[in-house]
C-alpha cells in the first residue's frame, strides 16, 4: 500500500552569508502494487515562534506522500518521466524502476550483470539516461520497449565510479566519475570521451544552466568546475569555505549555481555573472547537506543526513523549512521534480517520497 504521511515542519531563520550500444534486452516482467487511492495529506508551515494550525494567507501548503518499492532495491536517484510516472535507479538490484504515483504500479528493467546504477535523468529524446558504476557505462533505456543500450567508458577510465549526468545546450550528455573523471557522450555519435579531473578524485554532481553551460561539483576536491564544452577543459572555482565538500550542484532559472556543501553543512550560491559566492548554514546541529535541487519557482531543496530531513530554502526570505522523514533513516541522496512536485529516493527505506506544493 502507498503510505501517506504528515511530516513535521520547522521554520528557521536562515543565516546570510549525472562505444557502441549493446544489443537490446527484452522488456522484463512487471511488479505491481495496488494501493487504495488517497489524496496527499496537507500540512501548513509552522513557525517555531508562533505555531499555527492553519496556513497564513498567501503561503504555500505541502502534501507529503511515500511510495514503497520492492525490498532490496536501494533507490538512489529519481527523475520524473514524460508520461507522468517517475524513474528511479535501483542501485542494489541493478535495475531501472518506474513508478505510477496514481496506482502504485512499479515496473523494473534489469540493466545487466554487475549493474549498480547511480544517477538517472530524462534526455531531450524523452528517454532515461543512467550513469552505471557497476557497468562503468552510460546506459539508455527505451521508455516504451524497455530495450537497454550500453555505452561503455574507454579502457583509460576503468572503475570511474560514475555518478551523475546532465545534457548541455547542444544535446551532449556530460557526466562525472568520483574516481577522478568527467566526460561526455554525443548521442548522435555514440562515442564516450573522458577527461582527468583537476585535483583527482571527487567529481560528483553536475548541472546545465538555462544557457546550456555545464558545471560539476567535486566532493573530495571541494570545488565547482566550469566545463569548456568545446575543449573539455575545466576552470576550477573555489568556494569561500575551505574544504566545504561540494557534493551536488543545480542551476536556477537565472543560471546561478546552488551547491550542497556536505562537510560544511551549508548551501552555497555562486553567480557566474558576478563571480561572487554566498553561503548559508542549514538549521540544526552539525548538518550534512547531501542533495540539492532548484524547482520551477527557484526554491532550493536539500537533504540533511544529520537531521534525516528534506530542507526547503527560500532565497527571497533566506529562511529554511524542514520536513523530517518518517523513515529511520531515510537517506534521500538526490532530488528532482516537476511543477508542484519535488521527488526524492529514500535509499535506506526502499521507497520514494514526494512533496507537493500548492497555494
Amino acid at each position: 500500500m502507498r503510505r501517506i504521511g504528515v511530516l513535521g515542519l520547522v521554520l528557521a531563520a536562515a543565516i546570510s552569508a549525472c562505444a557502441a550500444p549493446a544489443s537490446p534486452s527484452p522488456t522484463p516482467p512487471i511488479v505491481t502494487a495496488t494501493p487504495e487511492p488517497s489524496p496527499s495529506a496537507t500540512v501548513a508551515p509552522t513557525s517555531t515562534d508562533s505555531p499555527s494550525p492553519t496556513p497564513t494567507p498567501g503561503e504555500p501548503t505541502f502534501g507529503v506522500a511515500t511510495f514503497p518499492l520492492p525490498a532490496g532495491s536501494g533507490p538512489h536517484d529519481v527523475a520524473p518521466a514524460t508520461d507522468g510516472g517517475v524513474w528511479y535507479t535501483a542501485q542494489n538490484s541493478g535495475e531501472l524502476g518506474w513508478l505510477d504515483a496514481d496506482t502504485g504500479e512499479v515496473r523494473e528493467v534489469a540493466l545487466g550483470t554487475g549493474s549498480r546504477p547511480h544517477g538517472v535523468i530524462v534526455g531531450p529524446d524523452g528517454a532515461p539516461w543512467i550513469t552505471d558504476g557497476g557497468l562503468n557505462a552510460i546506459v539508455r533505456v527505451d521508455p516504451e520497449s524497455g530495450a537497454v543500450d550500453v555505452h561503455p567508458l574507454p579502457a583509460s577510465a576503468p572503475d570511474a565510479n560514475l555518478n551523475t549526468a546532465a545534457f548541455d545546450g547542444d544535446g551532449v550528455l556530460w557526466f562525472t566519475g568520483q574516481a577522478g573523471w568527467y566526460g561526455r557522450l554525443d548521442p548522435d555519435v555514440g562515442t564516450v570521451e573522458v577527461f582527468a579531473a583537476p585535483r583527482g578524485p571527487g567529481p560528483y554532481g553536475i548541472t546545465a544552466t538555462p544557457d546550456g553551460e555545464v558545471y560539476y561539483s567535486s566532493l573530495a576536491g571541494s570545488y565547482l568546475g566550469e566545463i569548456d564544452r568545446t575543449s573539455g577543459d575545466v576552470r576550477v572555482i573555489d568556494p569561500p569555505t575551505a574544504g566545504a565538500g561540494l557534493r551536488r550542484v543545480w542551476s536556477d532559472s537565472q543560471g546561478r549555481l546552488w551547491v550542497s556543501e556536505w562537510n560544511a553543512g551549508q548551501v552555497g550560491l555562486y553567480d557566474p555573472e558576478t563571480e561572487e559566492w554566498r553561503e548559508w548554514p542549514l538549521p540544526g546541529a552539525a548538518p550534512r547537506a547531501y542533495s540539492v535541487y532548484v524547482d520551477e519557482a527557484d526554491i532550493v531543496w536539500l537533504t540533511d543526513f544529520t537531521a534525516n530531513a528534506i530542507v526547503r530554502f527560500d532565497p527571497t526570505t533566506e529562511t529554511f523549512m524542514s520536513f523530517p522523514a518518517e523513515s529511520q533513516p531515510a537517506e534521500v541522496r538526490q532530488m528532482l521534480g516537476r511543477e508542484g512536485e519535488v521527488w526524492g529516493a529514500e535509499s535506506a527505506a526502499d521507497q520514494l517520497v514526494v512533496i507537493r506544493t500548492s497555494r
